[in-house]
C-alpha cells in the first residue's frame, strides 16, 4: 500500500511510532536473552559512560523517581553487575560503578545493539541509513530529546523500571 497516494497523508509520525514500538520490542527480546530488561541495559550503559554517579544523579539523568532507581540498582548489585562505593567527598552518598562482570555485560550489550541496529536498518542502503540518522537526530534535537536515552521510567517490573539507553559502541570521536 502506497501511503503517499494523492488525498492520503503520509502519516510519518504514525510510521515512526510503529517502527519505534517494533525496535523497542525486539531490543527487549534481545536483552531478555541475556537476563536483562531494557532498564537494566540503560543503567549499565549510563554507568559505563559516567562511572561514579550517585543514585540521585542517576535518577536525575533518567528523569526517574529516586526510589525506583534504588530498586533497580539493588537488583543489579544482587546480580554482581553494579557496586555501591562510599563517596570520598561526601560520606553520606554512594557512587555507582560497574563491576568487572558489569563491564563484560556492557560489551555484550554493545554487540547486541550493533546487531539490532543492523537488523532494523537492513532494508536501507548505506546512504539511506546515514540520511535517516541525520534526519532523526535533527528531529530529536528539535524536540529536546536525549538522543541516547529513553525517559520512560515505570513501564516494566511493575513500575520499577522502564528506562533504556542505546548501548551502541562509542564512536572514535566520543559520545554521539
Amino acid at each position: 500500500m502506497d501511503l503517499a497516494t494523492p488525498g492520503r497523508p503520509k502519516r510519518t509520525a504514525f510510521l515512526l511510532s510503529q517502527l519505534g514500538a517494533v525496535a523497542s520490542s525486539r531490543f527487549a527480546d534481545r536483552t531478555r536473552e541475556i537476563g536483562l530488561t531494557p532498564s537494566d541495559a540503560g543503567v549499565i550503559r549510563l554507568l559505563g559512560r559516567a562511572p561514579g554517579l550517585s543514585q540521585r544523579s542517576l535518577a536525575d539523568r533518567l528523569g526517574a523517581v529516586p526510589s525506583r532507581v534504588v530498586s533497580l540498582i539493588d537488583s543489579l548489585q544482587e546480580r554482581g553487575l553494579v557496586e555501591r562505593v562510599r563517596s570520598s567527598t561526601d560520606r553520606r552518598n554512594y557512587e555507582l560503578h560497574l563491576t568487572d562482570a558489569g563491564k563484560r555485560v556492557l560489551r555484550e550489550l554493545r554487540g547486541i545493539a550493533e546487531q539490532h541496529e543492523a537488523e532494523i536498518l537492513a532494508p536501507l542502503t548505506t546512504e539511506q541509513v546515514k540520511q535517516l540518522g541525520d534526519l532523526l537526530a535533527q528531529l530529536a534535537n528539535g524536540h529536546g530529546l536525549d538522543r541516547e536515552l529513553h525517559r520512560d521510567v515505570g513501564r516494566e517490573r511493575g513500575g520499577a523500571g522502564g528506562l533504556t539507553a542505546d548501548p551502541g559502541p562509542e564512536p572514535a570521536n566520543g559520545p554521539r
